[in-house]
């Protein structure tokens, strides 16, 4: 009971930053340092309300202004995306990526399985499917075109390599699964379709 009545409370606490940091957005402030301080707190919200923290980096993304101050400066948002690029390019997603890849490959592992099947096959056909038939219906429909000079081949190509899911389907596929040899399965099975893509 009491670990309820805490997570709802943390969770009310979590509301009021967001509302805190909707406010600053609407209200044009293009100060970082009120924008971080709220995302810390609203962070530790999060976490103790029992929803994934990581929700509060969603939030506070959604609550960075990306209207530019007026003054021919980049928005806050472009210039937080620019100088954080290199460091999660380089360093978090490397990081992150070796931190969660180790499997221990198993003889009795298989990625025959309905879910090693199904990672598979979502990460290198899945992808191109349903990339290629978005790209189409958007084209037929008229809600997009093609880029100039780009063919039917390419835009496959970047289809297969959209099967590329190596980080964010390990970490989606971590929340989901808890067991460890579910786990080993999953971590092999997205090994594989990023391999294959």
């Amino acid at each position: 009971f009491y670990a309820s009545n805490l997570s709802i409370a943390a969770l009310a606490v979590a509301a009021v930053f967001a509302a805190t940091l909707y406010w600053l957005n609407r209200r044009g402030e293009t100060r970082l340092l009120p924008y971080m301080l709220l995302g810390v707190l609203l962070w530790a919200a999060m976490l103790f309300s029992g929803i994934h923290a990581t929700f509060a980096g969603v939030v506070l993304a959604m609550m960075i202004p990306i209207d530019s101050a007026g003054d021919g400066r980049p928005s806050l948002l472009h210039s937080m995306e620019r100088a954080l690029s290199p460091w999660v390019a380089f360093l978090v997603l490397p990081i992150f990526a070796f931190a969660n890849a180790g499997v221990a490959i198993k003889w009795n592992l298989s990625l025959l399985s309905p879910l090693g099947l199904g990672i598979v096959g979502g990460l290198f056909l899945g992808k191109q499917i349903g990339i290629l038939s978005a790209v189409y219906l958007a084209k037929k429909a008229r809600f997009a075109v093609l880029p100039a000079g780009a063919s039917w081949r390419q835009i496959y190509g970047v289809a297969v390599l959209c099967g590329i899911g190596f980080t964010m389907s390990l970490f989606i596929g971590l929340l989901a699964f808890t067991d460890p040899e579910t786990e080993a399965v999953l971590k092999l099975s997205v090994l594989v379709g990023s391999l294959l893509s």
